[in-house]
């Protein structure tokens, strides 16, 4: 092989680990931004659809920028997790030096983006970008603090999305996205808790301040909180009160996602959990398609 051929190969390898590190599966909590697009009944408009794309498309390129500073910061401590030291950081694929390089160039182009989409958009990735850097520096360390870092991040990327369509969205959705991530973000410290209990990993700082009955009273009651919130929205919808026919499938899905957290001990990845269950996938999927018609329907 020659030396060209060679140099190809490394940089193939390199790009791809950079892809990896990016962490592209994430991604799926950006589609949020489309919430706005979709309530608001205006699914017809492709103007309207090319904004969400866009905006989609700024906040995961601003989200791969926070995971790989996370990713550089955490490199030493990622090695003695049994899952994180195969992130492409941890075990060389790419070098911290690059992680930080790319991180930036990915924070000032999402922005630029941002800019040139609209002024209340970048307002928005601004407030996402600095969070979800105190969060990588700082907040992640701190319970409580933590998780409810995660549930402002959601609360602004729905925010972002419907700013990006210049369409009005629910307060009581807002509300509901908050609580929900606050049950994920929760769920996901009750994971990591137990993984430290056994000793499969050694834990992060923050779970000091977490024990298993308060992490167990605090999924009930946001699990609640979720229901009552959404239910409440779907019954003084603006539009019609057949979005109350959605009610169901959020009951049913809050209350598997708890027993896969509760009997099965899953959680610590969410976005794995939302992906591989059946059951799960299956309300989230009449969840859509029910709300969608009801939408549609009414506009």
């Amino acid at each position: 092989m020659t030396a060209a051929a060679i140099a190809v190969t490394a940089l193939g390898r390199t790009g791809a680990a950079l892809v990896e590190a990016m962490r592209p599966r994430q991604w799926i909590k950006n589609l949020l931004l489309f919430a706005g697009l979709v309530f608001a009944g205006v699914v017809n408009q492709p103007v309207r659809w090319a904004d969400a794309i866009a905006a989609f498309g700024i906040f995961c390129v601003l989200s791969s920028g926070a995971y790989l500073l996370n990713d550089a910061r955490d490199a030493a401590s990622d090695r003695l997790h049994p899952a994180k030291r195969f992130r492409p950081v941890a075990r060389g694929a790419i070098s911290p030096e690059l992680a930080l390089a790319a991180s930036a160039l990915m924070v000032a182009g999402g922005l630029a983006a941002a800019a040139a989409l609209a002024h209340q958009v970048l307002e928005f990735a601004v407030a996402f970008t600095v969070l979800q850097f105190a969060y990588t520096l700082v907040l992640k360390r701190a319970a409580l603090l933590d998780v409810l870092a995660i549930a402002a991040l959601f609360v602004i990327r729905a925010a972002a999305g419907a700013e990006a369509v210049e369409v009005h969205i629910s307060s009581w959705l807002l509300a509901c996205t908050a609580l929900l991530a606050l049950f994920l973000g929760l769920a996901k410290r009750r994971g990591e808790l137990v993984s430290a209990g056994r000793g499969e990993t050694p834990g992060r700082s923050a779970l000091r301040g977490y024990s298993l009955p308060v992490v167990n009273g605090l999924l009930t009651a946001t699990l609640a909180g979720t229901f009552v919130t959404y239910s409440t929205y779907a019954f003084y919808s603006p539009d019609t009160q057949w979005m109350t026919a959605t009610i169901p499938f959020v009951a049913a899905g809050l209350a598997r996602y708890l027993w896969l957290v509760r009997h099965d001990d899953l959680g610590e990845e969410p976005e794995t959990v939302l992906l591989t269950d059946r059951l799960l996938l299956a309300c989230v999927g009449l969840w859509v398609i029910v709300a969608a018609a009801v939408v549609i329907a009414a506009t």
